[in-house]
């Protein structure tokens, strides 16, 4: 299956809004492949405004190398910069998570209720299921960090309609850093919201059962794609939306199920789907396993890339949400405790952090934005600081987004 969603394979470029762009940049990839596109050449380094426009004309996101032409610091300011410009993104995440609060809760609200139905009749309500999902994806047009951060902080509801709902965020927020258009995304995360809906015909006992499964018990446990495939087939949605359903579980290195399809056999969008489906599952409590923390869901996923999944696709999933997400509470090295508010899309162990507990761990006086990027810390008499480990949610009665800034 050929794809129209390019998913870049050197995980060391940034992204970069088209119209972001600077001189002396070079732009190494497009949000698509060369040969859509009119550029004569792969990779070139932008001259001046003339390149920039013409640039923009073609693609919404580019890939820059770091390494190449701009010094580093320049191109982090750079980046920076046109972030703040981009009409996209210039919502604070404190605006949009208090924002995706509201929405989120409604979402989950009306899904409950389709998954009701669901179990009713044997039918999913399409229609709704896609209201659900645009104010969602408007969230991540405005600051995809906030939705992620209010999906990783949530208080965990029915698990298969949760799930559902978070998976289609997370898929979206990895879409969105891939540079999918916003139809595309609607169908990602559509797709994405509705692919285990064939769940509903497997008996309660089997999703609930704490040990491990047997032969049999798999068989029926993978005879939910085939049931989703039937459910959502009579919803009359799209193609696209058909394929992530049916090929969700299948991995790059041909272990999946049911077709055991590898590589770029698998749909673009179920690569997608199936990444972010399995990263909610790792650090969501379940009834056979305890929520691993997101630094070790990453590292996991890190150890399956081009196995499991497709290699450059874990890693900007990686870039996209950071070792530490945004909401995090963490440990420093230093004893310290605080929340990460704010990713560095360049050094990903590196994100910005209000420091709420000092070493002893009792609430500091006042509260310190640190930005780890800063070798020094707050000031040159401090030692050089880094995130030991990352806290469960709650830990040390801290409520993460209190302290989005």
């Amino acid at each position: 299956m050929m794809s129209d969603i390019y998913i870049p394979q050197d995980s060391s470029l940034i992204e970069v809004p088209s119209f972001g762009l600077q001189p002396g940049m070079y732009v190494a990839e497009l949000d698509r492949p060369w040969l859509e596109t009119p550029f004569a050449m792969q990779g070139f380094l932008v001259q001046d405004q003339s390149d920039i426009d013409y640039v923009a004309k073609h693609c919404t996101y580019v890939y820059v190398d770091p390494n190449r032409k701009v010094p580093l610091s320049d191109l982090q300011k750079h980046i920076e910069n046109s972030r703040k410009l981009a009409p996209k993104e210039k919502v604070s995440i404190k605006a949009e998570f208090n924002r995706a609060k509201v929405e989120f809760e409604s979402a989950a609200q009306a899904m409950e209720k389709v998954f009701q139905k669901l179990e009713k009749n044997n039918a999913v309500d399409v229609a709704v299921m896609q209201k659900v999902v645009t104010p969602l994806i408007d969230s991540v047009f405005r600051n995809r960090e906030a939705l992620a951060a209010l999906v990783r902080l949530k208080d965990k509801g029915t698990y298969i309609f949760h799930h559902s709902l978070a998976t289609a965020v997370w898929a979206a927020v990895l879409g969105r850093h891939l540079g999918i258009d916003r139809m595309t995304l609607e169908e990602l995360a559509l797709g994405a919201s509705i692919m285990d809906v064939g769940m509903s015909e497997i008996p309660d006992e089997l999703l609930q059962k704490q040990g491990p499964l047997e032969p049999h018990e798999i068989v029926e446990i993978r005879a939910h794609v085939s049931n989703s495939l039937k459910i959502v087939h009579k919803s009359g949605v799209s193609k696209k939306v058909l394929n992530l359903v049916a090929c969700h579980h299948e991995r790059h290195d041909g272990s999946g199920y049911p077709q055991g399809l590898s590589g770029s056999e698998i749909p673009p969008l179920a690569r997608i789907a199936g990444l972010a489906d399995t990263y909610d599952a790792m650090i969501t409590k379940r009834p056979y396993a305890e929520p691993r923390s997101s630094f070790d869901a990453i590292q996991e996923l890190s150890d399956m890339k081009d196995q499991a999944f497709q290699g450059s696709l874990v890693e900007h999933f990686i870039q996209t949400i950071g070792m530490f997400p945004t909401g995090s509470v963490v440990e420093l090295n230093t004893g310290e405790v605080g929340v990460v508010v704010e990713q560095n899309p360049i050094r990903r162990l590196k994100p910005k952090i209000v420091v709420i507990l000092d070493e002893n761990k009792q609430r500091r006086d006042k509260l310190a934005l640190v930005d780890l990027t800063d070798v020094n810390g707050r000031d040159s008499n401090q030692p050089s600081l880094w995130i030991r480990n990352e806290l469960s949610v709650g830990a040390y009665g801290i409520e993460p987004d209190d302290y989005f800034i």
